[in-house]
């Protein structure tokens, strides 16, 4: 316990020297990255950040690389900027992590055969099935890649040297490629988010749609999505292709829950047309919204008595933080269950990891909706006060109602008018809305750091997850 204790103090206070005007988020990453990058990359002259990521990056190229060049262009544009990249950045740690439970502790597994040209004797089959590598290919290649039969960047592709990166990281071949999964997944859906929010720049330069235009920038994410389900299924695990092929669909939901704003949607917004069904098809009911009250009401104060404002308010916030999983917290979670699969971990190991990364993948999305206030444009890397501006309640906004009810109408009408949205900010900075959205934040950031702490031996990995988690809170971008 001291050892790693003090070991982490070394390393805090040396990061702190080195990085003194970045966050501690900053600090964290940094710390994060040398903990999942082998030694001979943090040699390495011809890499511009000196670790995995960098690697995780050329190799996703390999994966995705098409045989037309401006679909190559349009798909590696976010890869070639500076991101945070903590998706894949966790999906490595908690693989770190988890490889500190011992293997005879981690059978919860059923060995393919199939994977092994001979069937394994003895106590081999176990380690040799946990570090098998994701398959190349089930089809013929000349079918997987159309009229040539191989992608040409796919020649390109130089894998890391596995032994040595997997043996002394702890982390297994198929997590690594769940870490670059999880990062395809993500990108695309920001190809596709700055489509809808007609944003202009991303991660500090012109959004993809910008440079690209958003016919190019959408049929990119699609292309992406397409290429992360091969690999997907190249894990040969039904749970994780269950669980990484439903967040991409949680994705997609969380973003029609969000043009529809909040629950109590007045059947006016201009986002959606409402189309009478022909009746041909019996479409079951699925509709996130949860119960409200009638339509024709203004939500003023003069008409809703204290307890129904409430009722709506807290239905609100529900609904808010029901999109935010499905957009925000659904791939993290998901990908750290996958993860704990991928170990073999048992039953209760695998739920405290989903939990984790549910808990959060939560409180980095309310951070997230705190800087859209706080933070400038150009501290944040896109536009600030976007939210607003496309009429999306947020948590510091939801608070704020809670006090105020004159924001009810500016709320139902997504903030049209001249002078709603500087209304809203003095309303949020005066009822405190932020800080009330911190403490949220800080909440769930508990809760994550418990579910670390119930399952995961001390390790160096697991204080860097704790110490990532810890510092989302100081995040600026």
């Amino acid at each position: 316990m001291i050892r790693v204790q003090s070991s982490r103090t070394v390393v805090r206070r040396l990061l702190q020297r080195r990085y003194q005007s970045k966050s501690s988020f900053g600090i964290a990453l940094a710390t994060a990255s040398r903990l999942v990058t082998p030694k001979w990359m943090l040699n390495n002259p011809v890499s511009l950040v000196s670790t995995e990521m960098n690697t995780l990056a050329k190799n996703i190229m390999g994966l995705i690389g098409s045989g037309h060049p401006t679909l190559n262009r349009v798909t590696s544009y976010y890869f070639e900027a500076e991101g945070k990249k903590v998706r894949p950045m966790l999906v490595l740690l908690l693989s770190r992590a988890l490889s500190a439970i011992p293997v005879e502790k981690r059978n919860n597994i059923k060995i393919d055969f199939t994977d092994f040209e001979t069937a394994p004797v003895g106590k081999d089959p176990l380690q040799k099935f946990l570090s098998s590598k994701p398959v190349e290919n089930f089809s013929p290649l000349q079918i997987i890649h159309g009229i040539q039969s191989m992608n040409p960047l796919t020649k390109e592709a130089s894998p890391i040297p596995e032994k040595q990166f997997d043996d002394e990281r702890g982390i297994l071949p198929k997590q690594r490629r769940l870490a670059e999964i999880v990062e395809m997944i993500h990108t695309a859906s920001l190809l596709h988010d700055d489509v809808i929010d007609h944003a202009d720049t991303r991660r500090g330069r012109p959004s993809g749609n910008v440079v690209f235009t958003n016919k190019m920038a959408v049929l990119a994410g699609d292309f992406l999505l397409g290429r992360a389900t091969v690999s997907i299924s190249r894990l040969k695990n039904p749970e994780v292709v269950e669980l990484m092929s439903s967040s991409i669909a949680n994705l997609v939901e969380g973003e029609f829950m969000q043009l529809h704003n909040v629950a109590m949607d007045s059947g006016n917004n201009d986002l959606l047309t409402e189309v009478t069904p022909v009746g041909k098809l019996n479409l079951r009911t699925h509709d996130y919204k949860v119960p409200v009250l009638p339509p024709q009401s203004t939500l003023a104060s003069e008409t809703l008595t204290r307890e129904q404002q409430q009722e709506i308010i807290n239905n609100a916030f529900r609904y808010y933080l029901h999109k935010s999983y499905l957009k925000t917290a659904s791939l993290i979670s998901k990908s750290c269950r996958a993860t704990a699969i991928l170990s073999g971990a048992q039953p209760n190991v695998i739920e405290s990891c989903y939990n984790f990364g549910k808990n959060l993948g939560l409180c980095f999305q309310l951070v997230d909706d705190m800087l859209d206030f706080t933070i400038s444009a150009k501290e944040l890397g896109k536009p600030a006060g976007a939210d607003l501006k496309l009429g999306i309640s947020t948590a510091p906004v939801l608070y704020a109602w809670m006090e105020d009810p004159s924001l009810g109408p500016l709320i139902q009408r997504h903030f049209n008018q001249q002078g709603d949205i500087q209304q809203v900010l003095k309303s949020v900075e005066l009822h405190n809305g932020v800080d009330k959205t911190k403490k949220l934040a800080e909440n769930y950031r508990d809760m994550a750091l418990k579910c670390l702490r119930d399952v995961l031996p001390e390790s160096d990995s697991r204080s860097a997850l704790e110490f990532l988690t810890n510092s989302i809170l100081t995040r600026r971008k």
